[in-house]
């Protein structure tokens, strides 16, 4: 089954929740860059909450980066989403593997570290992008992305992520919500949502227990009033293609050119999202830059 964003909003506009099942979308990204146990779940959580995040973007051909940068094994984080939720991402040690913490969980936050921080990049076509960030909170990504909320939007937000890994590496269950409080939110709703929310059990349980995305919004917004917003489809997408990367390939320094040039070698380029191989010859790059 493909990937999905759910979204409801509460009928007095105090609260609204985005809920994915990104089953698809992480076992596509642990076959893409052979991901570990405990690295997948690193991943997985990453591109979900990013997923979630760019589904909060305005407009089509705006984008969200989503980068976790601290001293854990797993090395830096990166993920990109659209409007859509569509999502790629990469971490920089995709074989690390750790222990189980002691909950018997993946050590997420082993992997990741805490001495770091979460930066959010959003390119929404003006002059410069919003950028905004938080220093990591425990490196297990859900309670960063609530910080993050919190502090750089001002906006209260319960994010929950889980991703379950089967013996044989394969993706049983991944996903998540943000929950979020709306400006001027009323607090019998908030209290509600704070209840239901120290009920709820893991997210990740819930979808390979089979729950839908309506069943899960039934259970964090039980008890309110509410409405089912929306629904679409979302994927694993890489833009990449050979074009890009021999214009920015063409885009090198004079020095550059010469250098490869004089190493008279095929140029192989690797898109880190994809893992996608494209090799030119260098006569190629030089008659791509003559046309800029």
């Amino acid at each position: 089954m493909p990937s999905m964003i759910t979204r409801a909003i509460t009928a007095d506009g105090s609260a609204r929740i985005i809920f994915t099942d990104s089953t698809a979308i992480v076992a596509k990204a642990r076959e893409i860059h052979n991901t570990s146990k405990t690295m997948t779940a690193v991943l997985g959580r990453s591109l979900t909450a990013a997923s979630l995040m760019g589904s909060l973007l305005k407009d089509k051909g705006n984008t969200l980066t989503f980068q976790i940068k601290a001293d854990g094994p797993a090395g830096a984080i990166v993920c990109v989403s659209d409007y859509k939720g569509n999502v790629r991402g990469y971490v920089d040690n995709p074989e690390v593997e750790l222990p189980a913490n002691p909950y018997g969980k993946l050590d997420v936050g082993g992997a990741v570290g805490i001495d770091g921080r979460l930066v959010i990049i959003k390119d929404m076509g003006m002059a410069e992008p919003y950028v905004g960030m938080c220093p990591l909170v425990t490196g297990e990504i859900g309670d960063d992305v609530s910080s993050y909320f919190a502090t750089s939007e001002q906006t209260p937000t319960v994010c929950a992520l889980g991703v379950r890994v089967n013996p044989d590496l394969t993706i049983k269950s991944a996903g998540g919500f943000l929950l979020q409080l709306l400006p001027g939110a009323d607090e019998a709703v908030a209290e509600k949502i704070e209840e239901n929310i120290a009920k709820i059990s893991s997210v990740s349980q819930m979808i390979a227990d089979g729950m839908t995305a309506e069943e899960i919004i039934a259970v964090a917004l039980d008890g309110i009033e509410y409405q089912m917003f929306d629904e679409f489809d979302t994927d694993y997408v890489c833009p990449c293609t050979r074009e890009k990367y021999l214009t920015a390939l063409a885009g090198l320094s004079q020095k550059d050119i010469d250098e490869l040039e004089a190493e008279g070698e095929p140029i192989e380029t690797v898109c880190h999202f994809c893992d996608k191989r494209f090799v030119f010859d260098i006569q190629e790059v030089l008659v791509k830059r003559a046309q800029k």
